[in-house]
């Protein structure tokens, strides 16, 4: 070659290598981040945006590297995002709005962890669970989402909130089937039927929370056995629920307010001694309060029991508990003293008599941070009983004579 040409073709060399550079895309974020989860990422941002106010995406700029710049999102050595929280979680702020990305979501075959932050994001929850087999913790909560639950999902969730939103139907049966599920969240939705009674016996499950939806039917005994957290308030739920609860030992808060259950209260429920909130009011609960022989309610509990049909005598076991509330029932005879001492002691905060058929309250006096109320009894409570009591409801008055003769207790 002539030596005329060698400055000529590095000249070529050069321009050429300069416009490979110009033409290749962005190389952070080719060189670090999986080609499919760039794309579904991208389709994320289209479809979501800030509210007024948020400032979430304002890192993703797609010139950069999206591992290492963009808020919420976490990835692995292999260029795989494995963690994705949409939305600044700062309490208070505002969310983001937009339809929920489903099919770019299920792109992201490596997540464990995906997050929403309460906001106003829309759509139906089609988000085909199974294709993202190491997902261990889906949390949705408090936005807009509708529509029935996936029918299956993937077995390594630990964790799922979807509560605060406007999902309906059913709950699929193999949702309480799930091997390594611990907690369940589905409070506060429109969620129809009965609880299924195929669930496992044996699930891990510590946490169900299904609060506030429109569930029917009877309370299943097929409930797993390590529940340590169980609210299914603000339902439709009827029927007995002793066989169910005689073998959920682990329970230390259970929630089954304002349903139609019926029947007694088991009287092993009462003295279950890990038990530090009960509460059964505005229910249909009948007959007798009773706690298992020889044993008595958890040390400073909180057990509220208002608002049913109980009859009889309050059982002096009541004593060691923190709080209780008995109001609106049809107790008889007096209360017993060892009741009474705990109020006047403080040791019990809160004792609510009120609108029973009691014939001696026997509370004569009761510390500043104790409350004692047990006015619309067959005896006029003392006024030291009295300030505590709710506004309405004749506050400090007796019942008639005459609604009091067929209950001596």
């Amino acid at each position: 070659m002539a030596p005329r040409a060698m400055p000529r073709l590095a000249l070529v060399l050069a321009a050429a290598m300069l416009l490979l550079l110009l033409l290749a895309p962005p190389r952070a974020a080719d060189a670090t981040l999986h080609p499919v989860d760039y794309l579904a990422l991208q389709s994320i941002r289209r479809a979501l945006n800030d509210l007024p106010g948020s400032r979430f995406f304002s890192t993703w700029d797609f010139t950069s590297d999206p591992c290492a710049a963009f808020s919420g999102v976490s990835c692995s050595p292999t260029g795989r995002v494995v963690s994705l929280a949409l939305g600044d979680p700062r309490a208070g702020a505002p969310g983001l709005t937009g339809p929920l990305p489903s099919t770019a979501l299920s792109q992201l075959t490596a997540l464990t962890s995906l997050s929403l932050v309460p906001g106003r994001v829309t759509g139906r929850l089609t988000l085909p669970l199974t294709t993202l087999p190491s997902l261990r913790f889906l949390a949705l909560s408090n936005n807009l989402l509708a529509g029935a639950l996936p029918a299956a999902f993937s077995p390594s969730l630990r964790t799922i909130d979807l509560s605060h939103n406007s999902l309906a139907g059913a709950l699929p049966p193999a949702l309480l089937r799930l091997p390594a599920l611990r907690v369940l969240v589905l409070a506060h939705n429109a969620l129809a039927g009965a609880i299924p009674t195929s669930a496992a016996v044996t699930s891990p499950l510590i946490h169900l929370d299904l609060r506030a939806n429109r569930l029917a039917g009877g309370l299943p005994a097929s409930l797993p056995s390590t529940l340590v957290y169980l609210s299914l308030a603000d339902n439709r739920l009827s029927g007995h629920v002793g066989p169910a609860l005689r073998r959920l030992t682990r329970l230390a808060f259970l929630d089954l307010g304002r349903n139609w259950f019926s029947g007694e209260v088991p009287p092993d429920l009462l003295a279950l001694r890990g038990i530090r909130y009960l509460q059964l009011r505005h229910n249909a609960f009948s007959g007798a309060l009773r706690v298992a022989a020889g044993r008595g309610v958890s040390p400073g509990a909180t057990l509220d029991l208002s608002h049913n049909k109980l009859t009889g005598r309050v059982p002096p076991e009541l004593a060691d508990a923190g709080a209780v509330y008995l109001n609106g029932n049809r107790f008889a005879g007096e209360v017993p003293r060892e009741v009474a001492a705990a109020a006047e002691q403080g040791r019990m905060r809160v004792l609510f008599l009120q609108d029973n058929f009691l014939t001696g309250i026997g509370v004569n006096g009761v510390p500043a941070s104790a409350a004692v109320c047990a006015h619309l009894n067959c005896v006029a409570p003392p006024p030291a009983v009295v300030a505590a009591c709710p506004a309405k409801g004749g506050r400090g008055r007796r019942r008639p004579p005459a609604q009091c003769g067929g209950h001596r207790g």
